[in-house]
């Protein structure tokens, strides 16, 4: 990470109104301020999935202002990490990319019959444990120490 002291990190679902959304705001809330954040999708919708929104209100992080937004190939380029949340959405290397690409497959409560809110909170759930991991890595941190 040459010539700059701020990890930056790129979350990315297909329609990127629910899991990459709930990522970023999770990492922003976690993290505050100590990690760059950005969410993208492969395939945008046209809006943040608003139970999505509702569960992550309840743990204080907000992503109520977020919108669906297209992969930057200039923003993929140069960001230290790209997380691809779940098992559809695919995110090809840019010549020059300075970071790694790794997917997060997350869990699915709906195969198991679960929906709504209580789907979406264990969705959550998930999605908050990998983030507070990914936060105390690119930051050097040991979560025994946190």
């Amino acid at each position: 990470m040459t010539g700059h002291t701020t990890p930056s990190v790129l979350f990315v679902c297909v329609k990127n109104g629910g899991k990459s959304q709930m990522a970023a705001a999770l990492m922003e809330h976690h993290a505050a301020g100590s990690v760059e954040v950005h969410s993208a999708g492969t395939r945008p919708g046209s809006a943040i999935n608003a139970l999505s929104a509702e569960v992550i209100a309840e743990l204080g992080a907000d992503m109520s202002g977020g919108a669906p937004t297209a992969i930057d190939p200039a923003l993929l380029a140069r960001v230290d990490r790209v997380v691809v949340l779940g098992g559809e959405a695919r995110v090809e290397p840019v010549p020059g990319m300075r970071g790694s690409i790794e997917t997060w497959e997350t869990d699915e409560p709906s195969e198991r019959g679960i929906e709504g809110a209580e789907r979406m909170r264990l969705v959550r759930d998930d999605i908050d444990a990998r983030v507070r991991a990914l936060r105390d890595e690119l930051l050097g941190e040991d979560p025994a120490q946190a």
